[in-house]
């Protein structure tokens, strides 16, 4: 997914075609307190409307997680809404949405984040029960069974069910034979299964604190009346002294291109996929990890990228084709290239047109005409973010809780409009070996002969 774009692509799908230093409006820059207990609040204003989002970022994620414990992290995106003394189990989202708002929560590799909609006059509400939960959630042996049990039916559902996304956690394995960024957010089944009370009290005891915790708050609120509630909820919280180092295993060097080839009684036409080790924002020097966005962006982010164009439109050899770049993680990205074979052409005609597509943009660059269409693209997604609270809120979330800065932040498009052609090649040359790379085919079974 696009960097700055993620939460807003849906939204701004028809209009964020093109940009200009002179149409774009600056990024607005948030007021930041920090409380003594160590948590860092960040306040955006927005007086549009008498409503506000409500995210607490927790620095733990999955790759945070004990090797043999996987699934831990999303566990606890389950259970942290079970109760606590003051709000009883399972009544978190349902006072929620009694005031008339909204509740969610996700888990990634990097985080986990907790975020809520509501007036502006129940925000001390909200702030009050996430508070209590970050410290005082009742987790009786029984509950860890019955809702591990859970979870295990959501990975049956999701994942276990779901062909492609069994080949998918396949080839991240093949991809991060190490580094905790190859096991799935969700966890491996057997990992699951072993799930247990202690374990999962000790997680919850040592991430979930103030101190290892940012606080976004966007909307109808200043700092100056955000501070006083903030002080009366968050501030009485108890920070944990020795928050662990997020040191984690590195993969050893690649040993040549991999492949696999996952077959399925469900797969009714064959798909083609890549995936690529690369640089991320948190691991790129010189800007990078902006190179390469506007590279992949070019490379297959929508129908006027050459992998579009030259398979689907030109070559009609296949029915879709695209190429992202993930390049949040704290511990590195990927670069993902797919695409779906047309009727009648095989597997290998369609690989080999990937891959002479790639080798002519990674030998003769970006046209001017498409590194200004890209650039503008990107630039323009994030630009037109301001106009969604929510979205906002997600940008400098996830990029404070991975260690960025508000300057980093702030400054993202016009860091992309600086990207030079030079710079896009470098970076596409640099990610995209096939030596270290993983290509998968999701098939359907043989026909018997």
């Amino acid at each position: 997914m696009l960097r700055r774009a993620v939460a807003v692509v849906a939204a701004c799908a028809a209009l964020c075609l093109f940009t200009s230093a002179s149409d774009a409006r600056p990024f607005p820059r948030p007021e930041t307190f920090t409380l003594a207990n160590g948590m860092q609040v960040v306040v955006i204003t927005d007086r549009r409307a008498p409503v506000v989002t409500h995210q607490l970022w927790y620095r733990v994620g999955a790759a945070d997680e004990p090797r043999g414990h996987s699934g831990m992290a999303h566990f606890f995106e389950h259970l942290l809404f079970k109760g606590t003394r003051e709000v009883p189990r399972s009544e978190f989202s349902r006072i929620i949405a009694r005031n008339g708002g909204d509740d969610n929560a996700s888990t990634n590799w990097d985080y986990t984040v907790y975020y809520e909609r509501i007036a502006r006059d129940r925000l001390e509400l909200v702030m009050r029960m996430e508070a209590d939960r970050m410290r005082n959630l009742q987790l009786p042996p029984s509950l860890i069974a019955s809702e591990r049990d859970v979870i295990i039916e959501e990975r049956r559902t999701r994942v276990d069910n779901n062909p492609g996304a069994v080949m998918g956690e396949r080839m991240r394995a093949m991809l991060h034979p190490n580094h905790p960024y190859g096991t799935p957010v969700i966890g491996w089944l057997s990992e699951m299964r072993q799930l247990d009370h202690d374990r999962a009290l000790d997680f919850y005891r040592t991430w979930y604190a103030p101190n290892n915790a940012i606080l976004i708050v966007a909307g109808d609120v200043n700092a100056a009346e955000l501070r006083p509630l903030v002080e009366r909820t968050y501030g009485r919280l108890q920070p944990t002294r020795t928050l662990p180092a997020r040191n984690w295993a590195q993969d050893p060097p690649a040993a040549g291109p991999m492949r696999i080839i996952h077959r399925d009684e469900k797969v009714r036409q064959p798909s083609f996929s890549r995936l690529y080790p690369a640089v991320s924002y948190e691991t790129a020097h010189n800007h990078e990890a902006h190179a390469l966005d506007v590279a992949i962006e070019i490379l297959g982010g929508s129908e006027t990228s050459r992998l579009y164009r030259a398979l689907v439109e030109d070559q009609r050899v296949a029915v879709s084709a695209g190429a992202s770049a993930n390049t949040d993680g704290i511990g590195g990205g990927s670069v993902s290239i797919g695409a779906t074979p047309a009727e009648g052409v095989t597997p290998e005609r369609l690989e080999a047109a990937v891959d002479q597509v790639i080798a002519q943009f990674l030998r003769e660059g970006p046209t001017d005409a498409e590194l200004t269409r890209a650039k503008s693209q990107l630039a323009a997604a994030a630009i037109y973010a301001q106009d969604s609270q929510e979205a906002l809120a997600n940008m400098y979330g996830s990029g404070l809780v991975r260690g960025e800065s508000l300057d980093e932040i702030v400054n993202w498009p016009d860091d992309i409009r600086a990207v030079t052609r030079d710079q896009v090649i470098a970076a596409a040359r640099d990610a995209i070996v096939l030596g270290n790379s993983v290509t998968g085919w999701l098939m359907p079974p043989e026909t018997a002969q």
